[in-house]
Formats: structure tokens, C-alpha cells, sequence
């Protein structure tokens, strides 16, 4: 028989705090990132500061007995609190603007003129050293297309066409599904017209049907008739695909030297031209962390990059401020606000540092290998080994490394790069999948070409390495790398 006799339970809840969500959200974000959200912070706050080079170097409020002086006014550490509902209502208050109190009070900031200057000034210089924001492959169809002296219906047209061009440069949909999209229809021979002007914009192949379309689009800009190239393209891109020089050079009746030659020429068009603009248009990786090699000592240093970004700290004015308004709980209670909130950004800045810091550490000391030798060795490092080494979640490591890069002697890498599964080799040692994707590009590399390996015959190597694979992982790995197969790779 049911019961339905009220009871109570004694439960433990662990509930995050806004303090705690917010250094989750700071954690993942790279330099840059991180870089315009302090900006944007500051904006908002006017209790938070940047550190000017005079403060760093004088007695400042951003001491620890001063930071200690600051959170005793009511903020609270970045900790798990329990059964705590007033942090959701903390919450809300932690995301309000401050410009409601110019309305209600008289207080209209305290900073001096040459402080909001300089700020404003160190602003402006950010933002003069950020990366333009790259556009698309469509968007940059666009703004060329618009330049091109065509007639108002070509060009309505070819904008049309514009929308179905993938990232790739690919063309998706066929000029007749386009042109039943479009009113009045146009005629195939409008459509037709209107896409040989499309294929003409930069970078070549765009508009393409097919991939040998796009290949003939690239050939087309490429100085010289390359008459035996198009061809080739046009009338033997099956046996070009597969590699029979042989067959091509019979079919022509030309020399196989030749047609060779043809091949390379070809070999320098692009797949996918959309990707490779993409690619040029991506801004430039700026480093989280710096890994450097100490001879003296034998050991790699790491530190993490700052930039031009200066310290955090709390304003003196705006905590005077709060001295002042003693008598006034209302604005008194507006500037702590503003205060612990500043405080919970200062704190999330430096729980971010630290962690991050302390995962590069870990990382240089497991792939010591790597850095001294290379690809090959590097080792199997997995995020739930090293959360429970630091006593956290494999989300925080997962946040921690996400979007950041690492600067060894070896070039820059993805943070996430180090961390890889793997398997034992034959003496014991835990070999990355990395690593042995990099022992399957060397074994490749090292093959003679006129009678290049199988997959079966990579996976013997390996054997003969202690590395034992089967060989679906070796045509997986071979995929992941480009590495074409066999008969492709021959060359004659």
C-alpha cells in the first residue's frame, strides 16, 4: 500500500556561484579574447582599473593587504557555496549597468581627467593593434561582385549565384534550382552568362560545378596556353585521378616525361579554393603560452604571455567613494556592487593564470620527449588523468586548453595538440596517436616511389617498430594526413 506521509529529507546540494561561473566562462577564453572582455568589463565598471606602468612600480592598492581590505567589504573567494539561494540573486546584480546612478545621485565618477585620458588612450591603442575582423568567402564574393561593370540583370543574377557558393567555392545548387528562386525566371542562357562572370572573381575556381571545372577555372589564370594540362582535365581526368601517367601519355601520344610535367602542374591547383582564401583571411595565433629552452640548466621555462595588458586593480577613487557615502545605503550599496563585482573579475583573471599555468607545466613535463625530438615522440597524456591529479573535473582542463596555443622551440602549437590517446609499444612505452601518425608519414616519406608501400606493408613496418595497428587504422591515419594511396603515390 502507498503512503503519501509528508517526510522530511536532509540534502546536500553544491550549487556554483556567480564568482565561480564567471572564472568557468574567463578560463576558457584565449589571450585575445580574454583582452576584450577585460575591456568590455571595464567599460561597465568604473571600479575596475587598468594599472598604469607608474602604479606597477609604486606601493598600490592592488597589494594582497589591500585586496584583503577589498573583499572584506563583501566579496567572497571563488569557492562551491551550499544551499546559498542569495548567489542567483547576486548574480543578477554582478550584470547591471551603472548608468541608472548618474540619474539618482550626483556622484559622477571620481576619476581625475588625465586618468579617464590615459585609459582612454591605452583603449584606443588596443584597438588599433586588433586583428580587422576576417570575412567571409561570400561576403568577399560580394563586395567584388558589386565592382563588376555588368547589366542590372547579370547582376542580380550573379548575386543570386553568390548565395549558393559553399566555403569551398563550390557552386550547390544547379543554375536551374537558382533560377526558380528568381522573379521573373531567367533564361538558362542569362543564367549561363551570369556565372561565367561569377567564375571570373578572385581567387580562381570559384562558381565551380565539379572539381574538374575548378581545376580548369585555376588553369585558365595561370600564365602560358597549358594546353596538354586542359587536356588532360577535360578528357582523361579518370586515369588523372587515378594516377595512370602511362595511360594518359598513350592516349596523347606524348612523352610520359611530359605529361609528367603536366602533372605538376596541375598539382599546384587547389581543391578547394574557398578553403585555402579562408585560410589566408584567419588572423594570426597569438600565443597564451611561452615555452622556452634553458641550456644552462637543461630544462624548458614557461610563462604565460601578457602582451600590452596591464594589471587589474580596484580604483582608489571609487573605494574612497565608498567611504564618502557612509550616510547613503542606496549608493553605498551601488558602489559595493560595483566593487565585488570588479573584485570577482580581478579573481576569475587570476584563477585563470593559475590554472593555466599550472596545466602548461604539466603538459612541458610530459612531453619533454617531444620537445627535445619531435613528432614521433610524442607520449599519451589524457585530461582525466591530469583532472585527477589536480583534484577537478576534466571539464576545467577541457576549458583550460580550449582555443589556447603553446610557443615551444618547435613552433606554436593548440594546447589540446599534447593531450592524445595512444598505445604501448613493444618496450612498454605509451606512444601517442600522434606520434604514431607521424612514424606513418616518415615510414611514407621514406618509400621507394616507383613501388610505394600498401596499407598492409605500412602496418609490417610499424610491426617491425613495436607498434602493432591494424591496418583500417592505417588507411584512417593515412586519410587524416593526405597521404594518397599506392597507386596514387607511384610515380613513374
Amino acid at each position: 500500500m502507498l503512503s503519501q506521509i509528508p517526510r522530511q529529507l536532509l540534502q546536500q546540494q553544491q550549487r556554483l556561484t556567480p564568482q565561480l561561473i564567471q572564472a568557468m566562462d574567463i578560463l576558457q577564453l584565449n589571450a585575445m579574447a580574454l583582452e576584450a572582455r577585460i575591456s568590455q568589463e571595464i567599460d561597465g565598471n568604473p571600479a575596475l582599473e587598468l594599472l598604469t606602468p607608474e602604479d606597477e612600480g609604486a606601493e598600490s592598492p592592488s597589494s594582497e593587504e589591500s585586496l584583503s581590505e577589498q573583499k572584506a567589504e563583501g566579496e567572497r573567494d571563488l569557492v562551491v557555496q551550499e544551499g546559498d539561494a542569495s548567489d542567483f540573486e547576486r548574480l543578477d546584480s554582478l550584470v547591471r549597468e551603472y548608468d541608472w546612478l548618474e540619474d539618482d545621485f550626483e556622484y559622477r565618477g571620481t576619476k581625475s581627467r588625465a586618468r579617464g585620458q590615459e585609459e582612454a588612450d591605452l583603449k584606443m591603442e588596443a584597438m588599433a593593434n586588433t586583428t580587422a575582423r576576417p570575412i567571409g568567402l561570400q561576403e568577399h564574393l560580394l563586395q567584388d561582385w558589386h565592382l563588376v561593370e555588368v547589366d542590372e540583370r547579370t547582376a542580380q543574377l550573379g548575386a543570386r549565384i553568390i548565395d549558393h557558393i559553399d566555403e569551398t567555392g563550390r557552386l550547390t545548387s544547379t543554375l536551374e534550382q537558382i533560377a526558380e528562386q528568381i522573379q521573373p525566371p531567367p533564361t538558362s542562357v542569362e543564367m549561363e552568362q551570369a556565372l561565367h562572370c561569377v567564375q571570373q572573381l578572385d581567387p580562381p575556381g570559384m562558381g565551380a560545378r565539379d572539381l574538374r571545372e575548378c581545376l580548369l577555372l585555376q588553369l585558365a589564370t595561370r600564365p602560358g596556353d597549358n594546353e596538354l594540362e586542359r587536356t588532360i582535365i577535360e578528357k582523361h581526368f579518370e586515369n588523372l585521378q587515378k594516377n595512370r601517367l602511362p595511360a594518359i601519355a598513350k592516349a596523347l601520344a606524348a612523352d610520359l616525361e611530359d605529361v609528367k610535367a603536366a602533372l605538376q602542374v596541375i598539382g599546384r591547383l587547389s581543391l578547394h579554393p574557398g578553403i585555402d582564401f579562408l585560410d589566408r583571411q584567419a588572423p594570426p595565433i597569438v600565443p597564451d603560452v611561452i615555452v622556452e629552452y634553458n641550456e644552462q640548466e637543461d630544462r624548458y621555462e614557461i610563462r604565460l604571455t601578457r602582451g600590452n595588458m596591464r594589471e587589474l586593480r580596484i580604483s582608489p577613487e571609487f573605494r574612497q567613494a565608498l567611504e564618502r557615502s557612509r550616510d547613503d545605503k542606496r549608493a553605498r550599496d551601488f558602489i559595493k556592487q560595483k566593487i565585488e563585482a570588479a573584485n570577482a573579475i580581478i579573481d576569475a583573471v587570476k584563477y585563470r593564470r593559475e590554472r593555466l599555468l599550472e596545466v602548461a607545466k604539466s603538459v612541458v613535463e610530459a612531453q619533454r620527449d617531444f620537445l627535445d625530438r619531435g613528432e614521433q615522440h610524442l607520449k599519451v597524456l589524457r585530461m582525466s588523468d591530469l583532472a585527477a591529479r589536480f583534484g577537478c573535473d576534466p571539464s576545467t582542463i577541457s576549458r583550460t586548453v580550449d582555443e589556447k596555443y603553446m610557443q615551444t622551440p618547435r613552433g606554436i602549437y593548440p594546447l589540446r595538440r599534447f593531450f592524445t590517446g595512444g598505445t604501448d609499444a613493444g618496450n612498454g612505452e605509451a606512444l601517442g596517436w600522434d606520434s604514431i601518425k607521424a612514424k606513418v608519414q616518415e615510414i611514407v616519406d621514406r618509400e621507394d616511389k616507383r613501388n610505394p608501400l600498401s596499407d598492409d606493408e605500412i602496418v609490417t613496418k610499424l610491426k617491425e617498430l613495436g607498434i602493432e595497428i591494424k591496418r583500417r587504422t592505417v588507411a584512417k591515419y593515412r586519410g587524416q594526413l593526405g597521404i594518397p594511396t599506392a597507386r596514387q603515390r607511384r610515380q613513374f
